[in-house]
């Protein structure tokens, strides 16, 4: 039987890392990251690195923690669940598996890495305070200049095109291949950590915001909205820790997409209830919920669109026993 449980070291593991944000200040770290104010972000990548982050998927005899795909996943869920800004996927999970032996090292020290790869994601998330930057495509890896910022509806990411600007490293199929499943996988998990904090976000406020006399969230409609969205995570879950634990596996692939599809489609769910609980204030910059709400969708476009992960699923399913 499959065992979805983490372990201890798993769970002491997530917990350090709210211990760490909530210490730090929390939803004021999103909020000030989002207005431009980056410090309290970047102390906390510090803090971070300190922790060993910048070497999770970096093997031990390499300096690295030599993490599992599954405390990668534990570890994304809650840097979802506390939207932490910052390149993570591209320095934690995608570039690992796919820059030189000496790049690796820099980011198992704790530098800030951040990258394109041609098509998937065309530009660079906080490029402007990434120490490391690469355009990565089929060709391989080569270092990159930053171009000028483009907004986003996420206001916790800042985009930027990269132009190449150094001598290009070869790089296996099979390595980028891996490299974007691990950013995919990521992805997935941070879509989950957010969805489940845009739904503790809605009962929350549905135990205080009234309507007619009562709490909103004593309304019928309201409760079954609300267990909706909770299956729709619980289900998710588990298709983002297989897709984990098949990391090595021939169905990494369909597993993985699997797993970001489902996470997509759970998180957009919590964000759409948990905007309709909130109501107008919900738009608005002074709430935090609003940067999850707008987190969600850019983390569904990025590494991967649904559309694209629906179809290597489907990809999968139609070529079993050709």
């Amino acid at each position: 039987m499959m065992q979805f449980l983490p372990t201890d070291e798993q769970t002491a593991f997530a917990e350090a890392i709210d211990e760490i944000v909530t210490a730090n200040g929390g939803a004021d770290v999103v909020q000030a990251w989002a207005a431009g104010d980056k410090a309290a972000g970047l102390a906390l990548w510090e803090q971070f690195s300190e922790l060993g982050l910048g070497g999770l998927r970096v093997a031990e005899e390499d300096g690295g923690l030599g993490a599992s795909a599954v405390d990668l996943a534990i570890v994304f869920e809650r840097l979802g669940y506390h939207g932490v800004p910052g390149p993570y996927i591209e320095s934690l999970a995608f570039l690992p598996a796919v820059v030189s032996d000496e790049v690796r090292a820099e980011i198992c020290g704790g530098a800030m890495a951040t990258a394109t790869y041609a098509p998937f994601v065309p530009y660079a998330l906080d490029a402007d305070v990434a120490s490391l930057r690469f355009a990565v495509d089929g060709s391989g890896v080569t270092p990159a200049d930053a171009g000028d910022a483009i907004s986003s509806m996420a206001k916790t990411r800042t985009l930027f095109p990269l132009s190449g600007s150094g001598t290009t490293t070869a790089v296996s199929a099979e390595a980028l291949d891996r490299g974007f499943a691990e950013a995919a996988l990521a992805t997935a998990a941070m879509l989950v950590g957010a969805g489940e904090r845009l739904l503790d976000e809605a009962v929350e406020y549905a135990k205080i915001r009234e309507q007619f006399g009562k709490p909103v969230g004593e309304y019928q409609a309201l409760k079954h909205h609300l267990a909706n969205v909770r299956v729709a995570l619980s289900f998710a879950r588990p298709l983002m820790l297989r897709a984990a634990l098949d990391i090595d596996s021939p169905n990494r692939d369909r597993d993985v997409s699997a797993a970001k599809v489902s996470a997509a489609d759970a998180a957009t769910l919590a964000a759409k209830l948990s905007l309709q609980v909130h109501g107008a204030i919900g738009y608005t910059a002074e709430h935090h919920v609003g940067r999850w709400v707008t987190l969600v969708p850019a983390l569904v476009q990025s590494w991967g669109s649904t559309s694209f992960h629906r179809d290597r699923v489907a990809a999968a399913i139609l070529n079993q026993g050709a």
